[in-house]
């Protein structure tokens, strides 16, 4: 691991005022991600600005919705009352990852900021287009069984490795951020980036932007909602596919719907194309069914993930074949 510096925030302003004058600090919250990176090499930061004393671990209830402070455990937020009661879907979706040692020490704003799950890219000996831009993407020719079937390029086929994500992908969810240049507001649809030719750039914050929070907008039906993930094994395993589903559904027909994938692409996949079959469908196996297929028709498998177009589907059918079922 290379040497770096460290400093321990007491103030918003003055950790905003530190990492956004040099290129190579980075903020540290829970570490649980940027930690594995620097031992591999992978992110070598000059300096981290820890930031664990500001005062943003709060969850309160707003007159929109909710708001949880971007320091807030995911352990925390996963057990709290308001958001079991009111976003069950989310609590789901924070206790199907990790471990609950890593659920202790992970925070919603670091969550936010996991970098890609990828081999290639913790391999400092490959070429990766994310790590080295135009270095290659190893993957592409190599091993790639949990890699993107959606949304990738030519330039790289990595996938978002959060669970949580893809909840907060579900549910609207908006992420409040502070820089130097003062606050702005990021739909969660436009925070992470596709790979395109710029698979490096993981998210549309810009440098020295500290997440604060996280804003959930009021959903008349988030209880009628289920987080399916699909894993290799039954804990401590990132997602092959997972689905986060809620319905709206009055007398068997849909009224509104939400739908989102994780694990097919570079970035948690909100599935517009299969709400728009479900709104106004009657709530039964052959809706379910035709937005399924409408999900995956764009998809571009690689050699040892073709399984996952068919995974998908039969997720998404599982997912919302459970939410409607619901009382």
């Amino acid at each position: 691991m290379k040497p770096f510096a460290y400093l321990r925030a007491t103030e918003q302003g003055a950790a905003i005022s530190t990492v956004s004058g040099d290129p190579n600090s980075k903020f540290i919250g829970g570490g649980t991600n940027l930690l594995d990176l620097m031992k591999d090499n992978v992110e070598q930061p000059d300096r981290l600005v820890d930031i664990n004393a500001l005062p943003l671990a709060k969850i309160e209830t707003t007159s929109n919705g909710v708001r949880i402070g971007a320091m807030a455990r995911n352990s925390d937020v996963a057990y709290d009352a308001i958001i079991r009661d009111r976003f069950p879907l989310l609590s789901e979706a924070l206790l199907a990852g990790a471990s609950p040692q890593l659920r202790n020490m992970a925070t919603m704003g670091g969550n936010l900021m996991q970098r890609t799950r990828c081999y290639y890219f913790y391999d400092t000996t490959m070429p990766c287009n994310k790590r080295q831009p135009g270095s290659g993407c190893a993957a592409i020719q190599g091993f790639n069984r949990i890699h993107a079937i959606l949304g990738s390029s030519e330039q790289c086929i990595a996938t978002h490795p959060s669970d949580m994500c893809v909840a907060l992908a579900a549910l609207d969810a908006v992420i409040k951020v502070q820089g130097a240049n003062g606050e702005r507001q990021i739909p969660i649809a436009e925070f992470h980036r596709l790979p395109g030719d710029t698979p490096q750039i993981d998210t549309t914050l810009q440098h020295g932007e500290l997440i604060t929070a996280i804003e959930l907008p009021h959903l008349s039906f988030g209880k009628r909602s289920h987080y399916l993930k699909v894993r290799d094994r039954a804990s401590y395993a990132f997602a092959l596919v997972s689905v986060a589903a809620a319905l709206d559904i009055d007398n068997g027909t849909i009224k509104s719907a939400r739908v989102a994938l994780g694990g097919v692409a570079h970035k948690p996949w909100r599935a517009t194309e299969a709400e728009k079959i479900l709104v106004g469908a009657n709530a039964n196996p052959q809706t379910f069914q035709a937005a399924a297929e409408a999900t995956v028709k764009a998809a571009t498998p690689q050699k040892h993930n073709r399984f996952k177009v068919e995974l998908a589907k039969r997720a998404i059918v599982r997912a919302l074949t459970t939410v409607g079922e619901m009382a």
